[in-house]
């Protein structure tokens, strides 16, 4: 039987989702909680992989056992175990075909930027104290959606079979000393959110004009676009399904 878990996570303390040898993951976590709730070994595969040090808001992972279990008594026992900055919402039946990373259908994620230094923001959003120009900013955006193959933005020598991705939304809004940028594709590259903010960065202070931004995309050069803007102001905010209506 397989069952779905949506939970969350605050990066952090973790070498991104994904478990990896000499380094604490939050699927090495999840698994290791599991483990000793059910006593043997079990697998878990999670919707996608998250960077070291980058959040999830919301993100789904799938395991199989052999018979029903109790969800409401494993979603408290594995809270319970789980530290306090990782928690499961909510355990799932799914069809045993469905799978977490395959079936997913879109991405949203989020990226914080705060221009004024902030104590309480300092962990989840990136200080950047120079001003940006928003409105060309979500130029920017809109020449995303006029494009499909996003290499320029992907972290190299990565083993992928296709840099292209449909990005569906893609915007800044800004509050206060806030800037918060949102994307929505049906994939996402390596390091490609990061890639893009820091691209736009160079368009907010005017060292990259919107006709440059289009070329270097066209370039599908990674040494042409812009920095990668670190990992802790990146939300994985929502990951969609199909069967699911929320």
């Amino acid at each position: 039987m397989r069952y779905f878990i949506k939970f969350a996570y605050n990066g952090k303390n973790y070498h991104g989702f994904q478990t990896q040898p000499n380094a604490t993951s939050v699927q090495e976590t999840l698994t290791d909680a599991m483990q000793l709730l059910i006593d043997k070994t079990i697998e878990i595969v999670g919707a996608g992989r998250t960077d070291s040090g980058v959040h999830a808001k919301q993100m789904f992972a799938h395991f199989d056992v052999e018979k029903p279990i109790e969800t409401l008594y494993w979603l408290s026992k594995l809270n319970s175990y789980l530290p306090k900055d990782i928690v499961i919402y909510d355990i799932f039946e799914v069809d045993k075909d469905t799978h977490a990373r395959f079936n997913a259908s879109a991405r949203t994620y989020e990226y914080n930027i705060h221009t004024h230094k902030d104590a309480f923001l300092e962990n989840t959003s990136w200080y950047y104290f120079q001003d940006l120009d928003f409105d060309k900013m979500n130029e920017a955006c809109h020449i995303l959606f006029n494009h499909t193959d996003f290499e320029c933005f992907s972290k190299a020598n990565t083993d992928v079979h296709t840099h292209n991705c449909t990005i569906t939304e893609a915007y800044w809004k800004k509050t206060n000393h806030q800037f918060i940028f949102t994307i929505k594709a049906d994939r996402f590259l390596r390091n490609m959110v990061r890639a893009i903010v820091g691209t736009m960065i160079n368009v907010g202070i005017g060292k990259t004009s919107i006709n440059e931004f289009e070329k270097i995309i066209e370039s599908k050069s990674r040494s042409k676009a812009g920095f990668s803007v670190p990992a802790h102001g990146l939300f994985l905010v929502k990951i969609e399904y199909p069967f699911l209506s929320k």
